[in-house]
């Protein structure tokens, strides 16, 4: 009997000894520095070398010296900085006791138990014992090893999937029998672009994301072998399609940058890319009112859904499996915010390479006119929607103020005004044809 309990222990310890601690970011924080009674509200984005980055409650992005802070809060900065770089280590790199070798471990067990019961035949009492655990230990590595190791998961449901993104009016869906498929024009029906300060003098347009430029989500998720990080990997293109058909990227640009870290970012989480596209590189949580509380707000393009912030448990991957035997990532304040691997098989476009390297299907965006280069010191005041298909951007160079009015017709002519501070207007017209 002592062996027997013994081996209940080992098989206790075997589930909980490989558990990764997790998180669901940082609650608004009241930070207090050395030397000073003033106070901030703000929360934790990252610490590089002496700066530490915040995001005050106006999406402001702000940054002090690491000394500057009161040593309570120096520990509570180191303390999730070590939890961020642990997000960034895949789990076979950092442990050897990764999830395929503790699959192994359950299974050599379960056959030197059942081994035993061989043993004891005659004796029916120890044969059923240890035939039982033998079984135990067995199944649970065999499930182990088809959890991690290239296991086909439940397929999505498509009426869920389409009670998601059936929430929003200028979402189109249909699924064959790989893909649900989801048709938007790239316009959210939120504000944009207010908020950034590290501006490229891109503003949103129009992409036909339909037909076969739709956002494909593969209907038969499979989990990966290795999950790929996104601090490697992904910086080109979507990682995943926000519910509002409003595509999400690597929260690091294709310079491996902290796209929110510094100021490129409006107070969705979103910019233009190079071809006037909007696009978020944050989860986009504001939507979770809109689609309810127990609802992704997001698919990632490997088939899993993404979901806003939880005080359950997350692996390295910044996602979960629930009790149904599925996968879903969720959402989190601090860098890397969401989706920390890739912890699903994608299929990665042949003509690209890591870091650069773009998963397949991939909707294509389509600009109008040349790309362009940061603005020094410009700051976006002011976003509006003046008339159907019609915007008003103001930006601000000190306190010299600067609007952009442009649009697009149906026949797919763009015209933009460029109005300076003096009244003088610029015109330029450009044709998608």
């Amino acid at each position: 009997m002592k062996k027997i309990f013994f081996l209940l222990f080992v098989l206790i310890f075997s589930s909980n000894a490989f558990a990764h601690k997790g998180g669901h970011g940082t609650p608004t924080k009241v930070w207090k520095f050395v030397n000073s009674d003033k106070t901030i509200t703000a929360d934790f984005i990252k610490k590089v070398d002496e700066t530490v980055y915040l995001r005050n409650e106006n999406h402001e992005v702000l940054t002090f010296n690491y000394s500057d802070f009161k040593k309570e809060e120096q520990q509570y900065i180191l303390e999730r900085v070590n939890w961020i770089n642990a997000k960034n280590t895949i789990q076979d790199k950092h442990s050897a006791f990764s999830s395929s070798n503790e699959s192994i471990w359950l299974v050599l067990i379960g056959i030197v138990l059942l081994l035993f019961s061989v043993f004891n035949l005659k004796k029916k009492r120890s044969f059923l014992t240890y035939s039982i655990l033998g079984a135990v230990f067995v199944f649970f590595g065999c499930k182990s090893t088809n959890s991690t190791k290239g296991f086909i998961m439940a397929a999505n449901d498509i009426s869920f999937l389409q009670s998601v993104f059936g929430v929003f009016d200028k979402v189109n869906t249909r699924y064959d029998d790989q893909y649900f498929y989801i048709e938007s024009d790239g316009i959210p029906e939120h504000e944009m672009m207010t908020g950034i300060t590290n501006w490229q003098q891109q503003v949103p347009i129009n992409h036909d994301y339909s037909g076969n430029n739709a956002w494909a989500i593969p209907l038969q998720p499979e989990l990966a072998e290795n999950p790929l990080s996104t601090k490697d990997n992904f910086m080109k293109g979507a990682i995943a399609i926000a519910a509002n058909g409003i595509p999400i990227f690597n929260p690091l640009n294709n310079r491996g940058e902290d796209a929110n870290a510094i100021g490129e970012l409006d107070k969705w989480g979103g910019h233009c890319g190079r071809a006037d596209d909007y696009h978020y590189h944050l989860a986009p949580t504001h939507l979770q009112s809109k689609v309810g509380n127990d609802k992704p707000i997001a698919y990632a393009l490997d088939g899993f859904p993404v979901y806003g912030e939880t005080s359950q448990q997350l692996d390295e991957n910044l996602g979960r499996f629930t009790s149904d035997s599925t996968y879903q990532y969720h959402a989190i304040k601090e860098y890397p915010y969401l989706i920390a691997a890739m912890k699903g098989k994608v299929e990665i476009n042949p003509r690209t390479q890591a870091p650069e390297n773009e998963i397949i299907p991939q909707a294509k965006t389509r600009g109008v006119r040349p790309d362009l280069r940061p603005l020094r010191d410009a700051k976006i005041s002011d976003f509006k929607n003046t008339a159907p298909q019609q915007y008003s951007l103001t930006y601000k160079i000190d306190s010299l103020v600067y609007i952009i009015n442009y649009g697009w017709d149906s026949n797919g002519n763009y015209n933009y005004e460029f109005v300076d501070p003096d009244g003088t207007i610029t015109n330029s017209t450009y044709s998608r044809k």
